[in-house]
């Protein structure tokens, strides 16, 4: 399947996943889930953008977005960006942003290990082995 398309049918489930928490839950569990969800958004977005990186590669962009979004609000952000990019700068989401890019880092590389099947790694195995 297409690095893409999965990049985007990842941000498809990521905001359903948020809309379903905002929905469910309230108080800090809805604030920091929001938190690590947006960095596996920017985490998707990236990868859309730039399909060839690596994963751990994408994360560290993303988070560094996720931050840099954070500082910034130090300085202000405009209040047309605020209800996208918040407004009060709250140091633990910054801890949040770091668990949202693990998450996704996580779950690519446990998707790559749940579509590799024994025998495609038995065979690639005994093929390294023979040269």
């Amino acid at each position: 399947m297409n690095t893409r398309w999965r990049a985007l049918g990842g941000a498809v489930v990521t905001v359903a996943a948020g809309l379903t928490v905002r929905a469910s839950a309230d108080g800090d569990f809805a604030k920091y889930a929001g938190d690590a969800l947006y960095t596996v958004l920017v985490c998707c977005v990236v990868v859309l953008l730039a399909p060839r990186l690596r994963t751990g590669v994408a994360a560290g962009i993303a988070l560094a977005f996720s931050w840099a979004v954070e500082f910034w609000q130090i300085a202000g952000i405009p209040a047309f960006l605020q209800p996208v990019l918040g407004s009060t700068f709250n140091p633990p989401d910054l801890l949040w942003y770091f668990v949202g890019a693990g998450l996704y880092w996580c779950l690519v590389a446990c998707s790559g290990a749940c579509r590799s099947s024994p025998r495609r790694r038995q065979h690639s195995t005994s093929k390294s082995s023979s040269a």
